[in-house]
């Protein structure tokens, strides 16, 4: 297909994707995997687009006070905030680092320290997410993550699942628990400041390198020319376009998705027209002709998810 839309209304949330859903706190969480696997510990977690882009998309759905939490990834793990009011933390408990985002805010969190977050607004809060590569693979869980699910029964195999206990669930034969994060594994990781992980943001305000054009800014994020530059396997770019406005029709030979933050955004490729809302996401067509217009009252803005291309 040249073009794939999931609607925001459309999303299907995973109750109990992780080891901590039963954790006061971080009981209320909904995690969405809207392209790619994700790293979701639930076999039954639904996704939304299965092909391969070489980078996946997700997004976290949490309640004021509501809790990810502390862990660590293998691959890039980029947050958009899109509502909410949150704040992210590092360290095993924690502990060694804190910043606050808000709505059109952007954070990558390098790979290999613990991280968590929580809603600290007053209003249920959604974050778009991006993490690296086909396969992410699993997370790192900080070792009182695994106390606290052992007190309400959750058991984490090798594989990555989640076994049930309070619901009658037993390890089927020839499985075995995950084991538990050792001292030794926390000591590996990366510690942080607030002053480095500020750095690893990009805020709605923030002065960034732009484009400017006829009704449209563009500001790259996430690239070899952008504020974040290091490598992270994908770009990030975001699109401000002027009620009225559209951007030229181009083609791009990699994997593009396209997310709406604000506005009416009608998405053309190869002539035939598709309205995106906030909220919304959508990839295209690799090669595929595109062009995207403002058909609202409001600005737009949107941003593009983008394979790196190879030289």
């Amino acid at each position: 297909m040249s073009i794939r839309v999931v609607k925001y209304e459309d999303l299907v949330p995973c109750l109990n994707a992780f080891i901590d859903t039963r954790t006061p706190g971080s009981d209320r969480k909904e995690n969405f995997t809207i392209i790619g696997p994700g790293v979701s510990e639930n076999p039954h977690q639904f996704v939304h687009i299965k092909e391969p882009h070489g980078f996946n998309i997700g997004g976290a759905r949490q309640p004021p006070k509501c809790v990810n939490s502390q862990h660590s990834h293998e691959t890039a793990e980029v947050f958009f905030v899109q509502s909410g009011k949150w704040r992210f933390m590092l360290g095993e408990k924690g502990q060694d680092a804190e910043v606050v985002l808000n709505p059109g805010d952007l954070i990558s969190v390098p790979t290999h320290v613990f991280r968590g977050f929580e809603n600290i607004g007053d209003d249920v809060g959604y974050l778009f997410a991006i993490l690296g590569g086909d396969d992410p693979g699993g997370v790192l869980w900080a070792p009182y993550v695994f106390d606290m699910a052992r007190e309400y029964g959750l058991v984490l195999l090798e594989d990555g699942s989640l076994i049930d206990m309070a619901a009658g669930e037993v390890i089927p034969d020839g499985r075995r628990p995950m084991p538990e994060t050792s001292i030794a594994e926390v000591d590996a990781l990366l510690t942080l400041s607030s002053e480095e992980l500020r750095a690893c943001c990009i805020m709605a305000a923030d002065e960034v390198a732009e484009i400017r054009g006829a009704g449209q800014r563009v500001r790259p994020l996430i690239g070899q020319d952008a504020k974040l530059a290091w490598p992270h396997g994908f770009d990030v770019t975001q699109y401000d376009l002027a009620s009225g406005h559209e951007t030229d029709l181009a083609s791009f030979g990699g994997r593009d998705v396209i997310y709406v933050h604000k506005g009416r955004l009608v998405v053309n490729v190869d002539g035939a027209a598709h309205e995106l809302a906030p909220g919304d996401t959508a990839t295209i067509g690799m090669g595929e002709t595109r062009k995207f217009a403002n058909a609202g009252d409001t600005e737009a803005v949107f941003l593009r998810v983008q394979s790196v291309m190879s030289a």
